[in-house]
Parts: structure tokens; C-alpha cells; sequence
């Protein structure tokens, strides 16, 4: 705006002499402001996804008083909206079903209002791409606040990791090794202060790409939540967005294809969750670049896994932040990365990342002691997934990476909790476990059901990792030798839907490949007599995600919101 009044947006609303103008800054007196307090300022929205359910997002009400007080001292006018929370804990069938509908309220509330430039606060897995998504859409000055990792958890000696750690003493209790009491103190020291999971989940994996993006001030997304430099960051970033809007810096200067591949570089060498994978081709979309599950695998190929973090490694969040943070591990990335592109803090990475130290080489390993010379997730090919699938790797048991073995097949979610321990199934170590029915369409929502369950009967002789494959998610906290995402999804038909128990599977992680060994004539067979399931949703907005979505190679968005064109300012006067 070249400190010029009348160039900011908001004066659409506010700054002429017609009948709406007048009535827009009565309303505005209404609300108990001076006219000096915001006429010819940038009008900075805050979008909080607070909410007292959310435990990831319980301390961002704080966190929005710190990001005002930096939009006041920098010379703009903040304006808090309440936006959708997407709790990961307590949301059902999963809040993956509603990140589209977050981002959709993003984007309108920003269309639609007299706002400049927006703060995002958010955090808890689906939260960071559906606020992203809908400003990318929009394209003003942004500025993404992470909600932080919550502290280290605690037990009898133990530092826990939530998530990772409910899963393992979840498997010691079914095989009898734990008993209630034990739970019940797990239940009090797994997660014990406001903030999302602090391994490297999905929460985290996504935090760190919107730093790599550019979108956050550096070294945000590892700050843990109930630290005072949270608090600190958060006021920096209330400055930092009204400098953004006085330089007229929109979006779309950040989130370019080299950022995107930035991001999926960083995810890999961190050993990220397997979600990021359809939450940054769904934002990249968003943003006019087309990112595809090839561009992962082809990233993986020349990024090592630098980042010594659970469910994978040993450390945890706030190891990682005192050991350096993103900018330390960037820094040791710095050959593949494109370093010449702005960040909303620097005109470039480069100097973003000049003077980035690591302190600690346990936690943010150097390359010569890589704990993976490729990137953490593996996208396979196949005749049981012709449109791709992905798998972390490096949290599977290395001697399944390369696996043969009959299949189980549950055809839904329910019924495999009901019977996965039944001894007559006579599932061994060597079966090949089969969810359907979980995708996109069918999960509905692509729930977090991927980490199949070992049989009770396994886990009691020991066994705690088997080839799982199916077409849901899986936590990025979980762990296991777990295919997931499978594309198509068998709701629509794909050959997932196709498989029997007793057909033969093979996991060729090093090729890249899952294969049924069934004919394809047997194959044809099968899907001539195919009968696609039952419509789930007769109305509402269940129904609208069922006709517009998409499936997880391309992102799982909405078609009508991915689609390219021109979506028009409304007109204030």
C-alpha cells in the first residue's frame, strides 16, 4: 500500500462518502471503537480455532490477546473471528471429514469481511492445511501461528510421547503384561498441558511444513505451547502481518511451487506423518501448483531422515525445538532446498537461515549419520493400488518391508474390532491384514483406522508389527508396517474392493510395489459382480462431501473448490 490509506481493502468498507461506508463505521462505534483507533489502518482479521473441547487449542484464546497486542503496536486494528475447531481428540467419524469445511469458512470470512491481511491460529492436525487451504483461496497478507506442542508426558520413570505411547501400552494391556491401574495412571500423565501431540505426528509434521512453506515467523513451529516465547512469537507475528500489508505481500508470493517442494522435502527428512501427503497436494492445489504423489517419491529419493523423533526415533517436540528448531534442521538441508524465495519474515530463506545453528547432533542428526538415507515415507505402485499408496517405512519392522503372505479381509471398521481377535480367523505373523470401507468416501472422511490392531492372540506371543494395508489414514503418531491411502478407494470400486481372504499379497517396499496375485481375468470376474455399498448420506453437508470429493492421490479437497477460476471481492459500497 506504499503507506497509503486508501490502497487498503478496508477502505472499501470504510473510506468513501455513500450511505454503506457511513453505516459501516456507525456499526463500528457501536462496537465501542474511536474512529482514530482504525480508520486508514490495516485491519488485520485473527482466525481462532479455540474452543474448550479442543485440549491442542485450549491456551489460543491467550495466544490471540498476544497476537492483538502486536497488530496495536505495529499500527493496525485486529479483529478476532471464532472459526471451526477440529479436534482430533474428540471429533467423529473424524475431523478429516471437516477440513474442507474449515477451509471453506476461511476463505469466505475473509472474502467477505473489510479485513487486510489475516493471522491463522491453529494446530491440531487438520487445522494448519484447512486454514492455509481457504487463505491460499483468498490470497491476502497471511501470517500461520502454530498452537505448539504440548509438554512431555510422564510415567514411572518414562518420558511419554502422546499417541505413540497409547498405542504401545494399549497393545501391552490387551497382551496382559499391564493391568487397570497402570492405565489409569497413563491416563493422567500422557498429555499433560495445553498443546497438540509433541512427537512428530501429524500436528507436527504439518506445523513444520508451514514454517518451510514460509508462512510462520522462524522457528514457530516447534515452540511449545505453554512456554513464554509462545506468547512472544504469537506478539511477533501480530507486528509482522501489518508490515506484510503495508508492503502489499499477498499469499501467493510465499506458497510457490519451490516452497511446496521445500516442504515436502523437509516432511520426509523429518520422518513426518504419512497425512502430509494429501494435506500439501490439497494446499498446493489451492495455491495453483500441481503436486503429485510422484513429486514425493521422487523428493525421498535425495532427502536422508535427519530427525531422530518418535513414533521412529527417540526424542521428542521440545527436544527438537532446544536442539535447533526448523531453522537448525534446515540448515543442514540447505543443498536441496530453494533458498532465493521469500518467507512472510525475510526477502529470502537464505536469510532466514542465516546463522541457524543445531546443539544438538542426537536429535538433529548430521547427513553422514542419517538414520535413513531416504525420506521416511515410500509411495507404492500396483495392481491393488493403481493410483498410488504410501507407507511410513521407517517406523515399520525392517523385516516386513519385503513380505508375502495370504490376505484377511475386513470389510469394515466394526466388524474388524469385533472379530480381529477371534482364534478361528487362525491369523499368524505372515497374514497380510485388509481393512476396506475406510477411504474417502467410504471411511466417510478417510478416518485414522490404518494401524490395524494386532490379533490378542499375536500380541501375547509377542508378535507387534504385521502388514496392514487398507484405504483409511493412519495416525502420525502410530507406527507399524502399514499401507495406507490406497487409491482407489474400494467404496468407488477400486481393487481393494476385489480382494478375498486367502489371496495372496506381496509389499516390495525397495521396488515400490503391492501386488495382488490374482489373474486378471479372476479380477474382471470379481468386478463384474461388484455391487457398490449404499449411499451413506441422504442430505446435509455429509451429502455435499460424498458428491464433491476427491480421492487421497489428489488431495481429498472438495472438486468445486480445487477447480481453477476467478472467484470475485464483493462489492462494500
Amino acid at each position: 500500500m506504499n503507506g497509503q490509506p486508501d490502497q487498503l481493502r478496508s477502505h472499501q468498507w470504510y473510506g468513501t462518502d455513500g450511505l454503506r461506508s457511513f453505516s459501516h463505521r456507525a456499526r463500528t462505534r457501536q462496537l465501542g471503537y474511536l474512529p482514530e483507533e482504525h480508520l486508514g489502518k490495516p485491519v488485520v482479521a485473527i482466525l481462532n480455532t479455540w474452543s474448550d473441547i479442543n485440549p491442542c487449542h485450549v491456551h489460543l484464546r491467550d495466544r490471540a490477546q498476544a497476537v492483538k497486542r502486536g497488530v496495536w503496536q505495529a499500527g493496525g486494528f485486529p479483529l478476532e473471528f471464532p472459526v471451526s475447531t477440529l479436534s482430533e481428540t474428540f471429533q467423529k467419524p473424524t475431523p478429516m471429514l471437516y477440513r474442507n469445511l474449515l477451509a471453506m469458512e476461511t476463505e469466505e470470512l475473509l472474502r467477505s469481511y473489510p479485513v487486510d491481511g489475516a493471522v491463522l491460529l491453529g494446530g491440531c492436525d487438520k487445522s494448519t492445511p484447512a486454514l492455509l487451504m481457504g487463505a491460499a483461496s483468498v490470497d491476502l497478507p497471511t501470517v500461520f501461528v502454530p498452537a505448539g506442542p504440548m509438554l512431555p508426558g510422564h510415567w514411572r520413570g518414562e518420558t511419554l510421547g502422546s499417541g505413540t505411547d497409547m498405542w504401545k501400552y494399549w497393545d501391552d494391556k490387551r497382551a496382559g503384561l499391564i493391568g487397570d491401574c497402570e492405565m489409569a495412571e497413563l491416563e493422567s500423565g500422557l498429555a499433560r498441558s495445553p498443546g497438540h501431540c509433541m512427537t512428530m505426528g501429524t500436528a507436527s509434521t504439518l506445523t513444520a511444513a508451514a514454517e518451510t512453506l514460509g508462512v510462520t515467523m522462524p522457528g514457530a513451529s516447534s515452540i511449545p505451547a505453554v512456554d513464554s516465547g509462545h506468547d512472544r512469537m504469537a506478539a511477533a507475528s501480530g507486528m509482522r502481518i501489518v508490515e506484510l500489508v503495508r508492503q502489499q505481500r499477498p499469499l501467493s508470493r510465499i506458497l510457490s511451487r519451490e516452497a511446496y517442494e521445500d516442504a515436502v522435502a523437509a516432511v520426509l527428512a523429518l520422518g513426518g506423518s504419512t497425512n502430509a501427503v494429501i494435506h500439501l497436494i490439497a494446499m498446493a492445489g489451492r495455491s495453483g501448483v500441481e503436486l503429485t504423489l510422484d513429486d514425493f517419491d521422487r523428493i525421498a529419493r535425495t532427502v536422508p531422515v535427519l530427525a531422530d523423533l518418535r513414533p521412529g526415533g527417540r526424542f521428542l517436540m521440545e527436544d527438537f525445538h532446544f536442539a535447533g528448531g526448523m531453522p537448525g534442521f534446515l540448515s543442514r538441508l540447505t543443498d536441496v532446498l530453494h533458498l532465493d524465495r521469500p518467507t512472510v519474515s525475510h526477502n529470502t530463506l537464505r536469510e532466514q537461515l542465516d546463522g541457524a545453528r543445531v546443539h544438538n547432533d542426537e536429535v538433529i542428526r548430521e547427513r553422514e549419520r542419517a538414520l535413513s538415507p531416504e525420506g521416511g515415507v515410500a509411495v507404492l505402485r500396483g495392481n491393488l493400488c493403481p493410483d498410488g499408496a504410501v507407507i511410513k517405512h521407517i517406523a515399520a519392522e525392517p523385516h516386513l518391508l519385503k513380505h508375502t503372505g495370504p490376505a484377511v479381509v475386513f470389510d469394515d471398521y466394526r466388524t474388524m474390532q469385533r472379530t480381529i481377535d477371534d482364534p478361528e480367523l487362525g491369523i499368524t505373523a505372515d497374514h497380510v491384514l485388509v481393512l476396506r470401507g475406510a477411504g474417502p468416501k467410504g471411511g466417510p472422511g478417510m478416518p485414522e483406522y490404518g494401524m490395524l490392531p494386532i490379533p490378542k492372540q499375536l500380541l501375547e506371543q509377542g508378535v507387534r508389527d504385521m502388514v496392514r494395508i487398507s484405504d483409511a489414514r493412519m495416525s502420525g503418531t502410530s507406527y507399524g508396517t502399514c499401507v495406507l491411502h490406497v487409491a482407489p478407494e474400494s467404496y468407488v470400486g477400486g481393487p481393494l474392493a476385489l480382494v478375498r481372504t486367502g489371496d495372496t499379497i506381496t509389499l516390495d517396499v525397495q521396488a515400490r510395489t503391492l501386488h495382488l496375485h490374482v489373474s486378471e481375468d479372476e479380477l474382471a470376474r470379481r468386478r463384474e459382480a461388484w455391487v457398490p455399498p449404499p449411499v451413506r448420506y441422504e442430505r446435509g453437508y455429509g451429502a455435499l462431501y460424498t458428491e464433491q470429493i476427491t480421492q487421497a492421490d489428489t488431495g481429498c479437497d472438495f472438486e468445486f473448490l480445487a477447480r481453477p477460476g476467478a472467484t470475485p471481492d464483493p462489492y462494500a459500497g
